[in-house]
């Protein structure tokens, strides 16, 4: 079930943005056949599989693909596939045998997916690096923060899931569907910081028209402005507040007791320091259960801020069904929403076991060939 149902996808196993990618396209629908290693490592630190949540939807088997023989099995795999991702730095597919050249040879209608942060080419190409470093490059991680204070690391959402995982998606979505027209593969390089400098895009237009400034914490969007910021209640919980529009600004006000006559004009930004003392004073004066019940579902534009157990259980992410429990493990469902092509609820995670090498190969392979495969000591 899903948009994607009958989409074949292999996933050479990663970190990072590809997973991401690959369970994106799962939860759509799509068959996604992981290949991991025998013995992945771990990275950064220890969990049980059913926690691994970027692992959930898809099957998975474990291949030493330094042999050759399970190369060549990928390349077999290649042949009845739609799309392949993969997330290595550049050149490490092609020593494997199993680069853009290799895999198209043996399906010319493959659309073949690499996310990395710098990009399969230019001067940092092949250094090491992470989401916070992408997004620094890019202007991005020097636009996030308060006055006065270092730039605020966003987790690594902005750049690899946003800049790479959406943007690798959406590149392989549009390359397969220009692929049935054309009847040719391609190559989609999808790089973090262009996605990330892609999502500036807006930021740029302000800054070339003078509406916003370099500087940290004093513009409209970055904790500059008063009536777009985040404030401390009685309890020591948050909320936030965005009524940019004018209608929206007075609204907020008139549900805060405030005479406008005597509150400094919204747009007069040598007064925002007055503005936001007397909206800080005003909230600190009762809880965020207090705020919510006179601010939420109004036209202020107002939402608690809400840890992320919080958020699972709050009415309006309950009425839509916005998390999901999976092997007991709440979690965020698939999205976005579809009428009618509705995807099948994610299964977790899957070991690389002997029995689930079988299953994982079942639609890909006949099982006489699995057989032989297994007995050949390609599979375990």
């Amino acid at each position: 079930m899903g948009p994607l149902a009958g989409v074949k996808v292999i996933e050479l196993a990663g970190i990072g943005p590809a997973p991401m990618c690959a369970m994106l396209l799962a939860d759509l629908g799509a068959s996604v056949l992981r290949i991991d290693r025998p013995d992945p490592p771990e990275l950064g630190f220890k969990r049980p599989l059913r926690y691994n949540l970027l692992l959930r939807g898809r099957r998975t088997i474990a291949l030493d693909l330094k042999q050759p023989a399970a190369r060549d099995l990928v390349l077999e795999l290649v042949e009845r596939a739609d799309a392949l991702i993969e997330g290595f730095r550049p050149g490490v597919t092609e020593r494997l045998g199993l680069g853009p050249d290799d895999c198209l040879a043996r399906n010319p209608r493959l659309i073949y997916g690499r996310v990395t942060g710098w990009g399969q080419d230019g001067p940092l190409a092949q250094a090491a690096g992470h989401d916070l470093n992408y997004i620094a490059l890019t202007g991005a991680l020097h636009a996030i923060g308060r006055e006065g204070q270092p730039p605020s690391p966003p987790l690594n959402i902005v750049g690899d899931y946003a800049g790479g995982s959406l943007y690798l998606a959406i590149g392989l979505l549009a390359a397969m569907l220009e692929a049935r027209q054309s009847g040719k593969g391609q190559v989609v390089d999808a790089a973090v910081v262009d996605g990330t400098a892609h999502l500036m895009t807006t930021f740029h237009g302000l800054l070339a028209a003078g509406i916003i400034r370099e500087e940290r914490g004093v513009n409209l969007m970055d904790s500059g402005a008063p009536f777009y910021d985040c404030y401390a209640c009685a309890d020591g919980c948050y909320v936030s507040v965005a009524p940019i529009e004018g209608r929206f600004f007075s609204e907020l006000l008139r549900r805060l007791g405030i005479d406008p006559q005597t509150f400094p004009p919204q747009s007069d930004r040598a007064r925002w320091p007055e503005a936001r003392a007397r909206l800080s004073a005003i909230f600190a004066t009762r809880t965020r259960d207090e705020w919510c019940a006179v601010l939420e579902g109004t036209d202020a534009c107002f939402a608690p801020v809400l840890t992320m157990q919080e958020a699972a259980r709050h009415p309006h992410m309950k009425a839509r069904q916005t998390y999901i429990e999976i092997d007991g493990v709440v979690q965020p469902a698939p999205a976005p929403r579809f009428s009618r092509t509705v995807p099948t609820p994610p299964g977790p995670p899957k070991p690389a076991t002997p029995d689930e090498a079988m299953n994982a190969l079942d639609g890909w392979l006949g099982q006489d060939r699995m057989v032989a495969l297994r007995e050949a000591g390609v599979l375990p």
